[in-house]
């Protein structure tokens, strides 16, 4: 029977109910909480309203009839099928259960006592997780000893990782909590759990995690989900951007059950699946296409910086070069400048021209490159030197030139070399009184 799940119960009265149902044989919780609310959890006395009810007696409650659930997804409610324990039949089960009454409801008491005092000695050792994967694994080895490897693909990790792995892959999440010492927890994991339809069922449709109770990571999900009995099964998915539990299934349920009211938990939250994923692919899409924006932006920017760059680069060559030819204007006009300078020194050192009646006198006429013609006088006892300086003293003259006779042809050495420091004279030279020599231009050599 299907009932909605029950909130804002503490501990002690969700154990109440359990025992109430389990006493009374109620399969709608609704009505088993009513009835308890209207006793003011008075367990005793509402069992007692029970059986006069069973018996004929009028209840001065008379409770209405439990409703059948309506599975509404769109206000968010939790989908929670509660398969309850066969209730008595006939006079032989009545009486089993009035002889038992007041042992079971001394054994609970009892129970709830210790436990409640226990609190106060000691923390439950449960609650202190420390190796949440161990727990996972140790469960698994323990399930797989008991019932074969027969058995749903359970998840190899923490509650914590199956719940990120089903987010990020848009699937659901079961969530099996096993009570070891439950009385429906062997036959549920033999006939239901490891059977080949369950089995097919589950590792086609979803992840599968479990874990006992009696682990810290079992206790620890078994406190965030606050199951009520065992066994207990959750399904879990993304809803609303966040992990949430769509449905509940508690108690010994059959395997053709269990796949059915999963596949209608499933069916009712599908169009919640399918808009996370449009949503997920509709945020991927705009991922994409602001990773392609920034792409090609950042492929313009860089195209910009090389234009940038290029163009830096020619203005940088361009004044580089336009310093180059600065510098080298001025190089030529500072060499320029020391040459008219230099020219008009050796203009100024040059000896006077002797008389044209001076026996000791040599015409020299020179031909320069232009094609000029320069005459001058010398004295047969000067050096070549002074021919040469005063051809360069001459604004006509190249910068490096050599004078040249004709016949016979040679060079005169007119300047001093290391193996003639002192140029000969013009009557060493053997220079007649007339001569006309040519001056050959040596700046580009």
């Amino acid at each position: 029977m299907a009932a909605p799940e029950e909130p804002d119960l503490s501990q002690a009265q969700t154990e109440k109910l359990l025992q109430f149902q389990d006493l009374t044989g109620l399969d709608s919780m609704d009505q088993c909480r009513r009835t308890l609310e209207q006793h003011n959890w008075n367990i005793e006395a509402a069992v007692q309203d029970r059986l006069n009810e069973q018996e004929g007696v009028p209840s001065v409650f008379n409770p209405p009839p439990s409703r059948p659930l309506q599975v509404n997804t769109a206000d968010h409610r939790v989908y929670s099928y509660i398969v309850s324990r066969p209730q008595p039949r006939g006079l032989l089960g009545w009486g089993y259960y009035l002889i038992m009454l007041p042992f079971r409801f001394t054994y609970y008491t009892l129970l709830d006592i210790f436990r409640f005092a226990l609190r106060f000695i000691r923390s439950d050792p449960r609650g202190r997780v420390t190796d949440p994967v161990g727990d996972v694994v140790s469960f698994i080895q323990s399930f797989e000893e008991k019932y074969g490897q027969a058995h749903p693909v359970f998840y190899q990790g923490t509650y914590s990782q199956a719940l990120n792995d089903a987010k990020r892959e848009l699937r659901y999440l079961l969530v099996y909590l096993h009570g070891d010492d439950h009385q429906d927890t062997d036959e549920f994991c033999r006939s239901t759990l490891c059977t080949e339809e369950v089995i097919t069922f589950l590792n086609t449709r979803m992840l599968f995690w479990a874990c006992s109770t009696s682990k810290p990571e079992g206790y620890r999900v078994s406190q965030a989900l606050r199951e009520n009995t065992y066994p207990f099964l959750a399904m879990i998915m993304l809803k609303d951007r966040k992990m949430t539990v769509v449905g509940r299934l508690e108690g010994l349920i059959q395997p053709e059950e269990l796949i059915n009211q999963v596949t209608f938990i499933m069916d009712a939250n599908q169009t919640y699946l399918m808009s996370e994923r449009l949503e997920r692919e509709e945020r991927n899409q705009t991922q994409v296409l602001r990773q392609q924006q920034d792409e090609a932006y950042l492929a313009s920017l860089r195209a910009d910086q090389e234009k940038e760059r290029k163009k830096r680069e020619e203005l940088e060559q361009k004044k580089q070069e336009e310093e180059k030819v600065r510098q080298s204007a001025l190089a030529e006009e500072r060499r320029r400048r020391t040459l008219e300078e230099e020219k008009e020194r050796k203009s100024e050192c040059l000896p006077p021209e002797p008389s044209a009646d001076d026996p000791e006198s040599v015409k020299i006429v020179f031909k320069l490159p232009n094609d000029t013609r320069v005459e001058r006088r010398f004295l047969f006892a000067q050096s070549l030197t002074v021919i040469y300086d005063f051809l360069f003293s001459l604004k006509e003259t190249p910068e490096k030139f050599q004078i040249v006779t004709n016949f016979p042809r040679r060079v005169l050495p007119c300047l001093p070399t290391a193996e003639q420091p002192n140029p000969p004279t013009l009557k060493e030279a053997g220079l007649s009184r007339s001569e006309v020599v040519f001056v050959q231009d040596l700046t580009d050599d």
